[in-house]
């Protein structure tokens, strides 16, 4: 089976794995969040990885390095979302330390990324 650019990305695998640990953490969420924060977190989640595929697929390094932006940016919109999620007690503490373990992981290599994409032009 073809395997396209962005899945070989070591940072797309990453966001892939951390969405579906953060999608199962919020199966527990109460039920009113379910169409409030719960939706939002999955929005920027999903924002993340699909801007990390389209960055992928763009022929200009300008355009890739600005999908990859885009694609910080989402992530400290989840960062933001699971910061008030931990105030109103729905992500545990052990939870809050592998999620910023994640975050951080995921943010140094989209930088990292940027950074070489740009670097190049």
């Amino acid at each position: 089976m073809k395997e396209f650019s962005f899945e070989k990305l070591e940072v797309w695998q990453d966001t892939k794995t951390f969405t579906v640990f953060l999608y199962r953490l919020m199966k527990a969420f109460p039920e009113d969040e379910k169409f409030g924060l719960v939706q939002q977190i999955k929005r920027a989640l999903i924002s993340v990885s699909s801007n990390l595929a389209e960055g992928s697929g763009r022929t200009s390094k300008k355009d890739q390095a600005h999908f990859y932006q885009i694609a910080y940016s989402s992530l400290m919109e989840v960062l933001s979302q699971v910061l008030i999620s931990i105030e109103l007690g729905y992500i545990t503490p052990e939870n809050e330390l592998e999620i910023r373990h994640q975050i951080v992981k995921i943010s140094n290599k989209i930088n990292s990324l940027r950074k070489k994409i740009l670097s190049t032009i």
